[in-house]
């Protein structure tokens, strides 16, 4: 090999690296004395260029252009440091066909870009997918087309709209580098060209941290994409995204989004606290996720939507504040062996013609639905466990074949077990309800019921509930424990109940409402005080029915006379009879005494005297609100707008007119100072003072809201209004709806159709827009409509250190642990120190803090031989990061 020096002294050196280049045989070595060379390289032929004094000692600052431009094979640079003129150019670039490996090199100031021929075929991008050695030898190899890159322990920084950028057919390899502090994206692929990172890190980029487009293809192993200020990963077109053990922080919005026609793989991947949506499909794309964890994501879980293809296997959904699982338009999903836990709303939403398949998975808690299904969607789910949740599984859908639950558990709601909506319809087989607060299933007005083995026990209200006009097929269902009766029929119902039994609930065991045409057969009822309740006009059949150690007893006698009705009825009281029995002037007088017409809400067909579960009242709610730390100001203005509220109620009770009233609001305020905290409670209130049907909330952003293609804006728009109905919707980050600078945006087209679904649903939806102070000024006058129906703006500042403090001994106290004496002071200490800049996250930054001091005290803990109760809840100041 040929030894080339380049110094300032010395015979048969040369005084620049661009001499020594030009002197430099194919395969030659050139050794650079240490310093600072202010010229360009350009390497034409296969050359070694390495500092002689070690890595660090040689750097290239050429005064304008590229550092280094590469158009042969096979080129190496070894420890340089290069720095470029201008950020927003190319720093190195590697031309079509030519090969460039970077080891421990320093980078900044530019981006690295690699050529390729935008004719290149798919089977030279596909040769890069392969063995290190195979790719390593295609360095040398022009024929294969494209520029060729490997890095290896590289740095690069400071780069403008993107930091590496493979164009046409380009390949490159990526082992141990870090990108970092990039205005704009992090890595960029398209055309044809390939990328194989392995212990890639990309950190700091105003961008997406990777965007994959054309037919690109990225293949990931052990990376970490941190804190980018749009998506993780971005894939688009028919470009294809493998992922493998990488890990997602932090991204301002989806970790990983898939649009178009492309496809994303994950495998063993972890998405953790991304300010939008978590996964995200759109178009027609395909995601799969495989052994991936989801957490803590400000949006959805995982969003699907358009006609989208969504696989999930062996994933874990953690603490979304939207819903865990959304599908929507036509998006088909299947999903196994997950677990789903913690929510702002949903477990798993399937809305407008979606499909899902849920099999050996788990929800857990969320503030609304485990599974919520409505419009045309419908959910087939088996093996699957719903634990606690306002509704179990919730299905309002008209779809051509019903939704199914088979071998299905649901334990502990605070409604319904299962709920068919009016015109609804599903088939639960070998389903298990327990312990719900209301009805274990209940079938709204019209609904269709089909459920055969399986039962419901523990409820505190009726087993089943079949509202006016529904239909049922139930056989070999167990009831027992019921709090009121145990199958609850409604006015006009039809259907069969096959040898079902039913015991010891405190109502009559059955009740038939009038004009029900309903047969009972092979039925039992066990220790129970009352067998049968009817209506005037209840005329059930029953064949081969048994009453067994029941006191009052009216089916042995119907058992002798099928399709006969009973020569007498009951008319004492429909609850227990014996010691204890309600009775009195309060107590119930007749079998269907009370009977409501809906069973929407668990169990709205309950019996006079039995009383319904408390509503959230406005002193509860207010002092809820008084609770929350800080926010003063924001306090005084919602106790403010609920006693003008009150007033207008008033004044429309004793018939007066009302005077105008606003209930829209915009909350300005920067991240984590409680905006959708607030907004959620502003519902309740709302509800509370019978302003609104539900209170609930939906949160949604510019994505939910605006599409990608003509004539796609509005319908998104009208459906995710049209889901806060009865509640609020709550816009984050709603000034992302008039892009500054852009005159001709589908955002426009979204804030006309909120407008006019504003003014038809006045008295039904809350708006709330929220989002950064200085831009929310924006959003409002962009439309005369919404500065007229935007009057009032809440704002919420950001937390003051003690505040900051406060939130995380509630963290504490709420997960029983205990702050020392010195742990309090140092945490004030420690949080007066935190920078208030771009990455300061409010509440958010204090539920970390907090994080953080426990995962540290579970470490110093572990080190203790047997630590006692008091050391396992005690956080001291060697806890604090």
């Amino acid at each position: 090999m040929t030894v080339i020096r380049v110094a300032a002294k010395g015979r048969g050196a040369y005084r620049t690296i661009a001499a020594a280049l030009a002197a430099a045989p194919a395969g030659a070595l050139v050794g650079v004395e240490p310093g600072e060379y202010a010229e360009p390289l350009r390497l034409a032929r296969r050359v070694v260029i390495e500092p002689e004094a070690g890595h660090g000692s040689v750097v290239v600052r050429p005064p304008a252009g590229p550092a280094v431009t590469v158009t042969a094979p096979d080129c190496v640079l070894t420890g340089l440091v290069l720095r470029g003129a201008d950020p927003a150019e190319a720093l190195v670039r590697v031309e079509d066909a030519a090969g460039l490996l970077l080891e421990e090199c320093e980078l900044s100031g530019g981006r690295i870009e690699v050529l390729g021929s935008a004719a290149g075929s798919s089977a030279a991008a596909n040769a890069a997918l392969t063995p290190d050695a195979e790719l390593t030898a295609e360095l040398a190899d022009p024929v294969n087309g494209g520029g060729v890159l490997l890095l290896r322990r590289t740095t690069l920084s400071g780069a403008r709209n993107t930091a590496l950028h493979l164009a046409g057919d380009a390949r490159a390899r990526a082992e141990d580098t870090l990108i970092g502090e990039v205005d704009g994206i992090g890595v960029v692929l398209s055309g044809s060209a390939v990328l194989v990172a392995e212990r890639l890190r990309v950190r700091g980029t105003s961008g997406s941290a990777l965007r994959v487009r054309g037919g690109a293809r990225l293949l990931a192993q052990d990376c970490a994409w941190t804190g980018a200020g749009r998506n993780g990963v971005l894939v688009q077109d028919t470009a294809v995204a493998l992922l493998a053990e990488c890990r997602i922080d932090g991204a301002a919005r989806s970790g990983v989004r898939v649009s178009h026609e492309a496809r994303a793989e994950l495998t063993d991947c972890r998405i953790t606290e991304p300010g939008g949506n978590g996964l995200e499909a759109a178009d027609t794309a395909r995601l799969s996720a495989r052994g991936c964890r989801v957490e803590a994501p400000a949006g959805h879980g995982v969003l699907a939507t358009g006609g989208t293809t969504l696989v999930l296997a062996d994933a874990v959904v953690d603490r979304a504040d939207g819903t865990a699982l959304h599908l929507g338009d036509r998006a088909v999903a299947v999903i196994s062996g997950s677990r789903v836990r913690g929510g702002g709303d949903h477990g798993l939403a399937a809305v407008g013609g979606a499909h899902v398949e849920m099999t050996e998975s788990t929800l857990e808690d969320f503030q609304s639905c485990g599974v919520h299904v409505e419009d045309e969607a419908r959910a087939v789910l088996g093996a699957v466990r719903v634990t606690g949740g306002e509704t179990g599984v919730r299905v309002r859908s008209t779809p051509p074949e019903p939704s199914e639950l088979r071998d299905c558990s649901l334990l502990g709601q605070r409604r319904s077990g299962v709920e068919i909506g009016s015109g609804s319809a599903a088939v639960l087989v070998g389903v298990r309800v327990a312990e719900a607060a209301g009805a274990g299933v209940a079938v709204d007005a019209g609904g269709r019921l089909a459920m055969s083995g399986g039962g419901v026990s523990g409820g505190a209200g009726s087993g089943l509930v079949l509202g006016r006009g529904a239909a049922a097929e139930v056989s070999g269902v167990r009831v027992d424990g019921s709090g009121k009766n145990g199958i609850l029929v409604g006015d006009s119902v039809s259907g069969t109940f096959d040898h079902c039994d039913v015991s010891g609930s405190a109502f009559p065991a059955l009740h038939v409402g009038k004009g029900a045409e309903v047969r009972f057969r092979g039925c039992r009822v066990f220790d129970c005080g009352q067998d049968l309740g009817m209506a005037d006009g209840a005329e059930p059949v029953f064949e081969d029915c048994a009453a067994i150690r029941v006191r009052t007893s009216v089916l042995p006698a119907l058992t002798d006379r099928p399709g006969g009705p009973p020569p007498s009825r009951p008319t004492g009281p429909v609850g227990p009879t014996g010691p204890g029995t309600p009775t009195g002037p309060g107590a119930p007088t007749g079998p269907a005494a009370g009977a409501a017409t809906s069973a929407a809400d668990g169990d709205e067909l309950w019996q006079q005297g039995e009383p319904e579960p408390e509503p959230e009242t406005l002193e509860d709610l207010l002092a809820e609100l008084g609770e929350l730390v800080g926010l003063d100001g924001v306090k005084r203005d919602v106790g403010g707008m609920v006693k003008l509220m009150q007033t207008v109620r008033l004044r429309e009770e004793a018939g007066l007119p009302a005077p105008p009233l606003s209930r829209h609001l915009v909350f300005a305020g920067n991240p984590g100072t409680g905006k959708t905290t607030v907004a959620r409670l502003y519902g309740r209130l709302l509800k509370a003072l019978g302003l609104l049907s539900r209170g609930h909330l939906i949160e949604v952003d510019r994505s939910a809201l605006v599409g990608e293609y003509v004539g796609h804006t509005g319908p998104k728009t009208t459906e995710a209004f049209l889901r806060a109905r009865g509640g609020v919707l709550f816009i984050d980050e709603a000034y992302a709806l008039v892009p500054a600078g852009a005159s001709n945006d589908f955002g426009t087209e979204a804030i006309a159709t909120l407008v006019k679904l504003m003014e038809d649903h006045r008295d039904e939806v809350v708006v709330i827009a929220a989002g950064y102070p200085d831009d929310m000024d924006r959003f409002v006058t962009s439309n005369p409509g919404l500065s007229s129906r935007f009057t009032r703006s809440l704002t919420f500042a950001d937390y003051t250190s003690a505040e900051l403090v406060s939130i995380v001994e509630h963290h504490a106290q709420r997960h029983r642990y205990e702050l020392t004496t010195a742990a309090r002071k140092t945490l004030a200490e420690y949080v007066e120190l935190i920078p208030r800049n771009a990455q300061f996250g409010n509440g958010r930054t204090a539920r970390q803090l907090f994080q953080h001091m426990t995962e540290r005290q579970a470490m110093r803990v572990a080190e203790l031989t047997a630590p006692d109760s008091a050391q396992l809840m005690q956080l001291d100041e060697q806890d604090l990061p």
